[in-house]
């Protein structure tokens, strides 16, 4: 009797899974143990073993497609058997498919282009580089079309929802095809490459990619990215050499734009010559140079709008903008938002500061106090420190603090990891790291997972009071206003003081008001008297 193959769980978190690449074909023999097929899920791409033997009559994925978990995958059974029933129930449409599949009209289903890809060429698709992405802008090429590419190489940089990141290649070869130019996007596991042996018919790839038919004018795309990659894809890092493409990274380009230097006449460090932060940083023009860059700088300054016309300018979105406008929509609209404020004296933390600042190489700020005492305060209400699952509500008996960090596209959240068991001097040089890299758009998705609570300070930019969207799947934020000089009683007497002004965001599924005040009361103890922090 046929057995019905469903796409497999793989991971605690899957809910749906991409198949990246058939081993069996539709008429092969299948033994229990062998290779089925790859499976991309929302954390790798693993193999996907059969637990069953028989013949493949079915595959209901095509390479490249994604399906929820539970949904039909594939059917193994004997040859010749009739599978109409366990395809569709007897529909037409899916009735009509099982003979195609055990027929030589296989070829429009799954075997044809298959059959039709020349060997050793391998597809190379858009990578899932974090949890959340959906989809990545090419942002450089560090291999053209022609070039060898090597297992280990790099081929390009990506960037993702959270991070600019370097993405090597799996196979070696030649580079015969590239299907996204420097600056435009697609989604994840949309093609983005072709390697294979040099001299193979990259028209009869795409054709095999795309069942035929359509592959014309795929197929026109790929010499006009072969003559003039450069003009095309990087006028801005290359505008004074057309011909000959300048290898840079993102950051190096807009620091070099910003400068307005040419990158033509920069010599990289980095790997094969390419140009990295520090030999832009460290390039001086000569002055024969200087008269272009003076000319250019004129060129930059922008358009006199005259009064009364209404101008206006589209600007894409970057993948950074569109994933923050939709985690934080979801949130909103999602979890049950409300607010709680306190206000906390801040004259012990200041000269608390101040003394531990006074101490060789030793510098922390009022942030790195702030996620230490919420560190601390989560420890003793663990109602905060959860998430909401729906059926049931997780209590993470660990503390990651997610630090916001502002960036010229958006905000990133890199998280400090255990942070209740850290020094305030420890958290002070972590911030400081994880804040830089976020920046320079280092930032790794690891080092962007796993808060269980998040901090968002605005109040270096003179923000008093203001009130933050949940990061999910935390249960608050906490948001840190700034230290403001203002009259304040104490001991009856009215006296010059300093507080600052934090405010609780929480998920009213997890979090009760009072349960969220009494976090706020250990919060205040906590700052007001650093020292207890240090017990």
């Amino acid at each position: 009797m046929a057995e019905i193959i469903t796409m497999p769980r793989l991971s605690d978190t899957m809910e749906e899974g991409v198949v990246a690449k058939w081993l069996k074909k539709v008429g092969d023999k299948v033994n229990e143990g062998d290779i089925l097929a790859e499976i991309e899920t929302d954390k790798a791409t693993m193999e996907f073993e059969s637990f069953h033997s028989g013949t493949l009559l079915y595959i209901g994925l095509q390479e490249g497609e994604g399906a929820k978990v539970d949904t039909l995958l594939a059917i193994i059974g004997k040859e010749g058997e009739d599978i109409s029933a366990l395809i569709g129930g007897g529909a037409p449409t899916a009735a009509a498919a099982a003979p195609a599949a055990e027929a030589k009209p296989v070829a429009e289903v799954t075997s044809a282009p298959a059959a039709a890809m020349p060997a050793g060429v391998e597809v190379v698709t858009m990578p899932r580089l974090s949890d959340t992405m959906t989809e990545g802008t090419v942002a450089s090429w560090l291999k053209k079309v022609g070039d060898t590419v090597k297992e280990g190489d790099i081929l390009a940089e990506i960037e993702t929802d959270k991070a600019t990141m370097e993405f090597e290649s799996f196979h070696s070869g030649t580079l015969l095809y590239i299907g996204l130019k420097e600056g435009e996007s697609a989604s994840v596991d949309s093609l983005l490459a072709i390697i294979g042996p040099a001299g193979t018919d990259v028209n009869a790839v795409l054709a095999a990619l795309q069942g035929g038919g359509a592959s014309a004018p795929a197929a026109a795309a790929a010499p006009a990215a072969e003559s003039k990659p450069a003009a095309a894809a990087a006028p801005a890092a290359t505008a004074s050499n057309a011909n000959d493409r300048v290898f840079a990274s993102p950051l190096a380009k807009k620091i070099a734009q910003d400068k307005g230097i040419n990158l033509a006449e920069v010599k990289g460090s980095g790997e094969n010559g390419r140009i990295v932060r520090k030999d832009v940083e460290n390039f001086t023009p000569s002055a024969k140079a200087a008269a272009p860059a003076a000319s250019s700088a004129s060129a930059a300054i922008p358009t006199v709008i005259p009064v009364g016309v209404e101008v206006t300018e589209e600007v894409k979105n970057s993948q950074m903008r569109k994933t923050i406008a939709k985690r934080l929509s979801e949130s909103k609209f999602t979890a049950p938002h409300y607010y709680l404020a306190i206000e906390i004296d801040m004259d012990n933390a200041m000269a608390s500061r101040a003394q531990i600042n006074s101490l060789p190489d030793t510098k922390i700020s009022f942030n790195d106090m702030v996620v230490k005492a919420c560190a601390m305060a989560l420890k003793k209400h663990p109602q905060v420190n959860t998430s909401w699952k729906g059926d049931t509500t997780v209590y993470n008996k660990h503390v990651n603090v997610g630090v916001a960090v502002a960036i010229e596209d958006g905000l990133v959240v890199p998280v400090i990891k255990f942070t209740d068991s850290l020094t305030l001097t420890q958290i002070g040089a972590l911030v400081k790291d994880l804040a830089g890299k976020a920046r320079n758009k280092k930032l790794t998705p690891a080092e962007m997972e796993g808060s269980t609570f998040t901090v968002s300070n605005l109040g270096m930019f003179g923000v008093d009071v203001f009130t933050s969207i949940i990061n999910q799947p935390n249960s608050a934020i906490l948001s840190v206003g700034a230290i403001i000089e203002k009259p304040v009683v104490k001991n009856g007497q009215i006296v010059v003081g300093h507080t600052m002004q934090v405010t609780l965001a929480c998920d009213h599924r997890t979090i009760d008001g009072a349960t969220g005040a009494q976090f706020l009361q250990t919060l205040k103890a906590y700052i007001e008297n650093p020292v207890t922090m240090l017990a």
